[in-house]
């Protein structure tokens, strides 16, 4: 490849921050592991060329830090940042400092990543580019006035959405227009606290709703998607399990998202790996568009394991200069994948998060098995970020084929020390409704509310 990328500045932790060092050394590219101080006896810190200290065990104070990312390029003579997911990895003010430095930000510029990361913006864009979106109002609301009068066309029962999150933060549901009335503004507190945005927008909510989500590469001229993901197994909007392809969409519903995904992505001129989110109605078939992380995504693996390519190097090519380098005919899909993310909470307490020292550690071995983690048996699991510890990823030639794989990884996996989702997923993999591909959005917490009364799954 054409080396623009000299030495890479991974700004980030955990699995991700493995998975992009590996990605790089295996492309003759130096790494430099930007941590914090919980983080220097990490596993990145382990593997990398270099280690560079942020600061501080909080957030703030080293991986939201863009002052001391600066000086880690500046001190480290790093040409490009990879900011992984989460943290960094979708802030505009951060993208546009890389490359006012001088330097290279793995993913899309500044404008691209503003445009898709205020949501009422996003759904202007995809309109443009003729992609269906969920019916809801035209734009950002900023009153209960201007929102009641929004709802007569969206319908109810609908959604208050933040304008300028995700990760399901400010969103509630209104029945009603006393309930809009009453909803609106805590879903304006809401959205300011977490995002310092309070504007919403409002979205009809669709009782049983699929997430669907496409995968696309795009080099800045040409885009290409590889594949959907079922990731409609979450708990309070967060995933927990996630399928590549889905297993309910025929294959022209296939052809017929993904284009769009196409469309929307070439559309924007977009460089590096993103994804669509969809929400797909069980009921009529349809699909809309909801919003595109412009980052690469946690699930990624199985789109990886369904086409054969590696997306955290894909991005790493095209930041360093280079085209796509195949045509969407050249992707094939292949068999089925999954993914299991294994957290550090413990399910029989509501999942209340469980840092600790790894004890024990054995992961599964054998074909179509594959593990993305940070752990080492020793290692001390910090109280302050993200639980997420592994994940599982299995792939066969068939849905049944990859279940019967997760199965067998679960069983061969040993994870000790600290309470896991491990056993859970055992658990879930067992499930009548989840081997037929009978569930949507809000399967997972009934069964979740099921099995902690003791009830019948």
């Amino acid at each position: 490849m054409t080396q623009r990328i000299h030495k890479l500045l991974v700004a980030n932790r955990g699995e991700i921050a493995v998975r992009i060092i590996r990605a790089a050394k295996e492309l003759g590219i130096p790494t430099v592991a930007a941590c914090s101080e919980a983080d220097i006896d990490s596993q990145a810190a382990r593997m990398a060329d270099e280690v560079h200290v942020l600061g501080p065990a909080r957030v703030d104070k080293s991986y939201l830090n863009v002052e001391a990312l600066l000086g880690a390029l500046k001190a480290t003579g790093a040409n490009a940042v990879h900011p992984g997911y989460g943290f960094l990895s979708e802030n505009a003010d951060f993208a546009e400092a890389v490359a006012a430095a001088g330097a290279i930000f793995v993913g899309p510029n500044a404008e691209t990543i503003r445009r898709m990361g205020d949501k009422a913006e996003a759904r202007r864009t995809a309109q443009a580019a003729g992609v269906p979106v969920v019916p809801g109002s035209p734009g950002e609301l900023f009153d209960v006035e201007s929102a009641l009068k929004a709802a007569e066309a969206v319908g109810f029962p609908l959604l208050i959405k933040a304008s300028a999150g995700g990760g399901g933060r400010g969103i509630r549901l209104a029945e009603t227009p006393e309930q809009l009335t009453e909803e609106f503004p805590r879903s304006q507190r809401e959205a300011q606290a977490a995002f310092g945005n309070g504007a919403v927008y409002l979205e009809r909510f669709i009782s049983r709703a699929r997430h669907i989500e496409v995968q696309v590469l795009g080099d800045g001229q040409h885009a290409v998607h590889l594949f959907e993901r079922e990731c409609s197994l979450q708990r309070r909007r967060q995933k927990i399990f996630e399928e590549a392809p889905s297993p309910v969409l025929s294959q022209q519903q296939r052809e017929t998202l993904c284009a769009s995904a196409v469309r929307l992505t070439e559309s924007l001129g977009y460089k590096g790996a993103g994804t669509l989110e969809y929400l797909y109605d069980d009921a009529t078939g349809e699909f809309f568009f909801i919003e595109m992380n412009t980052r690469i995504q946690v699930e990624h693996p199985v789109s990886e394991l369904i086409t054969g390519i590696d997306l955290v190097q894909a991005m790493l090519r095209i930041a360093g200069g280079e085209a796509l380098g195949f045509k969407q005919s050249d992707i094939q899909l292949n068999g089925a994948a999954l993914q299991m993310r294994l957290n550090a909470e413990d399910p029989e307490r509501d999942f209340f998060p469980s840092p600790g020292l790894v004890e024990a550690l054995s992961w599964p071995q054998g074909e179509g098995i594959r593990v993305d983690t940070h752990l080492y048996q020793g290692y001390r699991v910090p109280p302050y970020y993200d639980s997420l510890l592994a994940k599982l990823i299995v792939h066969g030639a068939d849905r049944s084929h990859a279940l019967a794989r997760a199965r067998l990884a679960v069983v061969q996996t040993t994870l000790s020390g600290m309470a896991s989702t491990l056993a859970l997923h055992g658990e879930l993999l067992e499930q009548p409704w989840l081997n037929s591909a009978d569930f949507h959005t809000g399967t997972l917490e009934t069964w979740l509310a099921t099995r902690r009364s003791g009830g019948e799954a």
